[in-house]
């Protein structure tokens, strides 16, 4: 996520705002034991698995909002 942003940008704004960092933080937690559970280096039942993905895209959206918002701030 933000693959196609400057580092500099997120990272001045998970300075600036600590609520973006903890839900970045989060976003990068979840993603991780994402991927383990499919490549099933952590086992994971489907339910768990199917939960933990809506709760990332969750996190991946309001990240979305709240990075749009700061652009339309400073641009």
């Amino acid at each position: 996520m933000f693959e196609n942003q400057q580092r500099e940008d997120v990272e001045a704004l998970m300075k600036a705002n600590t609520e973006f960092r903890r839900l970045y933080q989060h976003h990068q937690e979840l993603d991780s034991k994402v991927r383990d559970a499919e490549l099933g280096v952590l086992p994971m039942d489907d339910t768990t698995l199917t939960t933990m993905k809506r709760e990332k895209l969750r996190a991946k959206d309001r990240l979305l909002r709240m990075w749009d918002m700061h652009r339309g701030r400073t641009h």
